[in-house]
């Protein structure tokens, strides 16, 4: 077995979220990605059989590392205790990218199971950034945040989403995850056009992509989306990612599927899709950059 090289560069194609059924199978045999993807929170044991897996499929397979519980968003700040257990993580599997969410989880000493909404204010985005600060010091690296699918709106936001995320990422030089049905799903619960919102976020500060399935709930007449990561991304999604490759360009993509997980083999043929539409788009930017010589 070849040593792990330290952070590999994941390259722009599709990569699959590693979750513990499809394990077996990985460490049998390696799918057609381009690289993998784990939720930090998952991994932050010091050793056991959980690592000891991990370590042997990061040999073959380049790395991101995707935090959910940091609580970037906290009034109180990141959890030291929380966030020294993410540094030795990222330290001993050296991953390509790091990334956190727009978002809060923890108060008062409890973590919720779910990613909560923030206003977009002054007072929240200087927070947020203070926090951002804190951890790329900490990991002595850049994050990417993730943009949030969101359910309501607070009376207090005074700053648009996406022009919030580009000032948090000019402010404190940290990255964007761009999650593009995580756009899609807050689009029609509120109402706005998610092109405009795509067009929004500086391309230069994307660093990857992410896709996922939602769910669609009736209640009292009227469509609410739910970024539930169960089903297959979405027709619109899909339309939605071939605009966001137009405007950032080939990116590093992932297929999140957390609920309902199906076989590997769904995920791996849902990472080609992805694949599929990068070569077209890329290859649609190409015709036209020659064109115009």
């Amino acid at each position: 077995m070849s040593p792990r090289r330290a952070c590999d560069p994941i390259p722009a194609r599709a990569g699959i979220g590693l979750r513990t059924p499809h394990v077996p199978e990985l460490l049998a045999a390696l799918p057609p990605v381009g690289w993998v993807e784990i939720h930090a929170e998952n991994y932050l044991a010091a050793g056991g059989p959980r690592l000891a897996a991990l370590e042997q499929i990061r040999r073959d397979l380049p790395l991101s590392i995707h935090g959910v519980g940091l609580s970037m968003g906290s009034a109180a700040g990141v959890d030291a205790a929380h966030l020294d257990r993410l540094v030795r993580l990222v330290d001993r599997f050296q991953p390509a990218l790091v990334s956190e969410h727009v978002a809060w989880s923890v108060g008062g000493g409890v973590y919720f199971n779910d990613l909560l909404p923030i206003p977009y204010t002054e007072q929240t985005l200087a927070r947020l950034c203070a926090n951002v600060d804190r951890v790329q010091t900490a990991l002595g690296r850049q994050i990417l945040m993730e943009n949030p699918s969101t359910y309501l709106r607070f009376a207090a936001s005074t700053i648009p989403e996406p022009e919030f995320i580009a000032e948090l990422a000019a402010r404190t030089g940290c990255g964007v995850l761009l999650d593009v049905n995580n756009i899609q799903v807050s689009a029609v619960n509120h109402g706005f056009d998610p092109y405009h919102y795509l067009s929004t976020i500086p391309a230069a500060a994307v660093g990857e992509i992410h896709l996922a399935g939602h769910a669609v709930l009736d209640i009292a007449g009227e469509v609410l989306l739910v970024d539930d990561h169960g089903s297959p991304v979405a027709p619109e999604v899909w339309r939605l990612y071939a605009a966001a490759i137009g405007h950032v360009g080939a990116m590093p993509t992932l297929i999140e599927w957390d609920t309902r997980i199906p076989p590997l083999a769904t995920l791996v043929a849902e990472a080609e899709q992805a694949d599929l539409w990068l070569s077209e788009v890329v290859g649609r930017r190409s015709e036209g950059s020659r064109d115009g010589l």
